[in-house]
């Protein structure tokens, strides 16, 4: 694995290393690898020649309250990970080589309605700060797919959006959340919890789970649903940011005739805010 740290020398190895019909898979990521980024890996080889994964702690998604300087960051684990699996290129660059040396003043790609809402109104502007550095990554880069996790949904519609909108010349792919045994599902944040922490916050699958059952047997009172997992939450020890049944192409409120469902959760456990999401459709 070639591990390089500058953009422009990464488009002049691409460009000699990847010949005429080698297909290019993004593999973008903050650091801090585990299983979950893997199969965003693994996915990627399977479908592409050629794999570049990238590690770039990005200041311009973090809010004014969120410790960016707190962020775990394991470069050397990451990378013996990474090239276990072969991966062919890593790409980490510093945030002046990528954003300049004034990264607030770096423009931004604003991404509407999708944004807006959920995690975009708990953390302000922080799909703004994605949006834009995954336009970067995919215009460095140019590959022919990107791979996301579809835990975090809501930014998993945001940048198919964004890639649509602006033409872009690159699939997104979303790959399918790995969950701990007990449901939890896998998380960079999970490493901030003890194992009785994480125990605890396995509840939230089971919120979505439960909730889900409930809507396939015919319950359409999302209201109702939507508190008691909520209540149900906060009764074990966490505290919900949002738990919304939502229509799963726009994440407006379900209507009460929805066929296609996604269930959004966040919610805080000691220090961590974790996220999760179930999607489904009626008939399933």
């Amino acid at each position: 694995m070639h591990t390089i740290t500058h953009q422009h020398e990464l488009r002049e190895v691409l460009h000699d290393a990847c010949t005429s019909g080698t297909s290019i898979g993004l593999v973008p990521t903050m650091g801090n690898l585990h299983a979950g980024h893997m199969e965003l890996v693994k996915t990627a080889k399977a479908s592409t020649d050629c794999v570049v994964s990238t590690i770039f702690v990005n200041p311009l998604q973090f809010g004014a309250n969120e410790d960016l300087n707190a962020y775990p960051r394991t470069l050397e684990a990451d990378k013996n990970k990474l090239i276990a699996l072969d991966c062919d290129f890593l790409f980490a660059p510093s945030v002046e080589d990528l954003l300049g040396a004034y990264p607030q003043q770096q423009s931004r790609i604003h991404v509407p309605g999708l944004s807006e809402g959920f995690c975009g109104s708990s953390r302000p502007g922080h799909f703004d700060g994605v949006a834009t550095v995954v336009n970067k990554l995919i215009n460095i880069v140019q590959p022919d797919k990107a791979f996301f996790g579809l835990k975090d949904y809501q930014q998993f519609l945001v940048i198919r959006k964004m890639v649509s909108d602006l033409a872009l010349d690159v699939k997104i792919i979303g790959v399918e959340t790995l969950r701990a045994e007990s449901g939890l599902a896998l998380s960079s944040r999970n490493n901030y919890l003890g194992a009785e922490q994480q125990q605890t916050a396995a509840l939230i699958y089971r919120c979505l789970i439960d909730t889900a059952a409930s809507i396939k047997a015919g319950d359409r009172d999302y209201n109702n649903l939507e508190t008691s997992a909520r209540d149900r939450l906060a009764g074990a020890g966490i505290k919900p940011d949002y738990f919304s049944i939502c229509n799963a192409i726009n994440l407006q409120a379900a209507a009460e005739s929805e066929s296609q469902f996604v269930i959004l959760a966040a919610a805080y456990i000691g220090p961590s805010r974790l996220i999760d999401n179930i999607r489904f459709e009626l008939g399933d």
